[in-house]
């Protein structure tokens, strides 16, 4: 086979440069032309800054790359152009933005979540535009030439970075209103930066919780509140919100259950189950809820079939597989496992007050027809990913409204079997860490930022259900139309009987407790 002739180190970071720009960044471009005030003079000089500004900055990270680290940099570069590749195909696919929650979103998804996205149009996307130009990077062969030589040329193109933004200091009011967007779509910064912001954050994150003030138990009436997690549930598909489709029909049967408009304070797992066990909207890590209770002297159980969880302390942490191997009867594929043996679990308990929370993972994309069991299938036919489901939106929506449907059976049977026990006062609650994008405004799944996201990505549901006699309901004047996810703690505290200087009664849905 006949060797690759060499070239420059200069005309190979061009050629790099050119390469990534055309590729790559063609959502930016399109953007930028979308959104840029103005008329075509305006946007045409705004696109071909932005783009002179894109060149010499990737002609800066090859040229170093290759010059720096030589074979180290040519594999980095060929790593970059393969994740371009897996970047761009899921924008344009998915209508992604790869910002600091993207990023979070990969890091905390497993491998059984992950692979619903494989496709072969991702592979074939992958090999024609990440593979081939990774190949290049290996195999074309540079002269790497003088350090004077890296000095100019590199030292030339910030120049033209800096001499660049000058010119276009009047779009600094522009750029400030649509970093988020631009800086989503920006290969290969985009993942890079994010990348670090989120390594950061984790780093942070992994000190110690902020520990609340000591509480105790203020009475020795046997209690039980199962708080269920929902994942991408979104309000807009719930048959008790008005939804016309029957997607709760148990539910809607449930005259003691409770339906209270709400909103996530995230638009992704992490900082949405976050908000839902914290005591307050913080970007610093309080103690949560399950952890307070458990040090308090709760009886608390968590069982998931999720993942993307805050830090959890408490002695019974179960996920799917391990309850599977405790009810082998059960089938595991579904989030029916995490129900199994709920009475008899809290029967057990050898304590007044128990808490469980279950982590569902019921409505997550891209394969919703994947979630539920065969008999739940009520709405026909259906696509079996997001990716099928942009030709036919409908028959995404219909595996999408089949997933509400099993929740609706999953938390009435809940409710039922809580009823029964009529030994313990008893509290379900249901509430979703974010809603869900089905194709509205070209959308889909979840993970904007909230100040770009639509009302299906943050309306969700909050269902509550308590035994006859346990609790006051607060009445509506003395709520908000809109009740935030922080509800969830002080409501909770309030059930098991928790006297705490961390309680806040204006966040609670029932009246104060008293002895």
């Amino acid at each position: 086979m006949k060797q690759m002739p060499k070239i420059s180190l200069l005309t190979f970071s061009c050629i790099v440069s050119i390469g990534t720009l055309l590729l790559y960044n063609i959502p930016f471009f399109h953007y930028v032309a979308q959104n840029t005030n103005g008329g075509v003079i305006e946007k045409l000089l705004l696109l071909t800054s932005t783009g002179v500004i894109m060149l010499a900055l990737n002609f800066i990270m090859a040229y170093l790359a290759i010059w720096l680290m030589k074979m180290v940099g040519r594999i980095l570069l060929a790593i970059l152009a393969i994740i371009n590749a897996t970047a761009v195909y899921f924008i344009t696919t998915y209508s992604v933005m790869i910002d600091a929650t993207t990023i979070e979103n990969v890091f905390n998804t497993r491998y059984s979540e992950a692979s619903g996205f494989f496709s072969w149009g991702l592979w074939l996307f992958i090999a024609g535009c990440g593979v081939l130009p990774a190949l290049y990077c290996l195999l074309q062969p540079v002269v790497r030439g003088k350090a004077k030589d890296m000095g100019i040329f590199c030292g030339t193109a910030f120049f033209i970075v800096l001499f660049t933004i000058a010119l276009n200091l009047n779009q600094t009011l522009w750029i400030s209103q649509h970093d988020t967007e631009l800086g989503g779509l920006l290969q290969p910064w985009s993942y890079v930066v994010n990348t670090c912001r989120v390594i950061s954050f984790q780093h942070d994150e992994q000190a110690e919780e902020i520990k609340l003030p000591d509480g105790k138990i203020g009475d020795k009436e046997k209690a039980v509140v199962v708080l269920v997690i929902g994942e991408s549930a979104r309000k807009a598909n719930f048959q008790l919100y008005g939804y016309k489709r029957e997607t709760n029909p148990l539910l809607s049967k449930q005259d003691s259950l409770r339906v209270y408009e709400a909103t996530s304070c995230a638009t992704y797992t992490t900082a949405g189950s976050k908000a839902i066990l914290e005591p307050q909207n913080s970007d610093d890590l309080y103690e949560l809820l399950p952890n307070y209770a458990f040090r308090t002297g709760v009886d608390v159980a968590w069982r998931t079939s999720n993942w993307g969880e805050p830090p959890i302390h408490i002695d019974e942490y179960l996920i799917d597989t391990e309850l599977a191997e405790q009810y082998p009867d059960v089938d595991k594929r579904y989030d029916g496992i995490l129900f199994a043996g709920l009475r008899e679990r809290i029967e057990a308990s050898k304590r007044d007050k128990v808490l469980i929370i279950l982590h569902t993972s019921t409505s997550h994309g891209p394969k919703y027809a994947d979630k539920y069991p065969q008999e739940f299938e009520v709405y026909k036919p259906v696509v079996k990913s997001v990716e099928e489901g942009e030709k036919n939106i409908g028959l995404l929506v219909n595996a999408y409204d089949n997933t509400i449907r099993y929740t609706d059976f999953l938390l009435d049977s809940l409710i039922n079997t809580l009823r029964s026990m009529t030994d313990w006062r008893s509290a379900m609650i249901f509430i979703s860490d974010h809603g869900e994008s089905l194709g509205e405004n070209g959308l889909f799944m979840h993970g904007l930022p909230m100040k770009l996201a639509p009302k299906v990505q943050y309306e969700i549901p909050f269902l509550v259900w308590t035994s006859d006699g346990f609790r006051r309901y607060k009445s509506a004047k003395k709520l908000p139309a809109v009740l935030e996810q922080h509800y969830i703690f002080h409501s909770v505290l309030n059930l098991l009987s928790i006297e705490s200087p961390a309680y806040n009664s204006d966040y609670d849905i029932f009246s104060r407790w008293t002895n």
